[in-house]
């Protein structure tokens, strides 16, 4: 059934991206890429390198929060971009039903609804960044500018 769910969840953003135009293949591995960690030494490049999607509520809307992997995102500095009054990181049971992406797979495209996507700015430093395509096994190559015109997003700091 997970594998199912799996392999539902890359088509997904399969069908997304394509439809974004933005023809791009997306690799699967044996190894997981549930942490950067794994990530990174799945994919074979520095921890930098890793896109982490970070989905928050932002007074109850969902907002993607795009960072440089060993980056923690900063609510604080997230609430004053957004001009929220309160923004807390989803729960994984949250997670799943409002997007069907499991953390350690969450992608930054592919939801039914693309939600509002804040860019960490060390992003820009890398000419690609790597996400996950709906699945702990699955990821992408992307360019930073790419990534903010696919998600409609906007570089900030948000960083810790």
């Amino acid at each position: 059934m997970q594998q199912t769910q799996q392999t539902d969840s890359v088509e997904k953003v399969r069908k997304w991206l394509h439809e974004a135009g933005f023809p791009v293949e997306i690799r699967m591995t044996e190894a997981t890429i549930f942490t950067v960690e794994d990530a990174s030494m799945a994919v074979g490049v520095p921890p930098s390198e890793i896109l982490k999607s970070i989905l928050l509520l932002a007074d109850e809307r969902p907002v993607l929060a795009l960072m440089s992997g060993p980056n923690k995102v900063d609510l604080k500095k997230v609430k004053r971009h957004l001009n929220a009054r309160k923004v807390r990181m989803c729960d994984p049971d949250f997670v799943f039903a409002y997007s069907g992406f499991r953390i350690g797979g969450v992608p930054p495209v592919g939801y039914p609804e693309q939600p509002f996507a804040l860019l960490d700015e060390e992003l820009f430093q890398f000419p690609v960044v790597w996400a996950a395509a709906g699945s702990d096994h699955a990821f992408f190559p992307i360019s930073p500018e790419e990534l903010r015109r696919i998600t409609g997003g906007e570089a900030r700091d948000i960083k810790k």
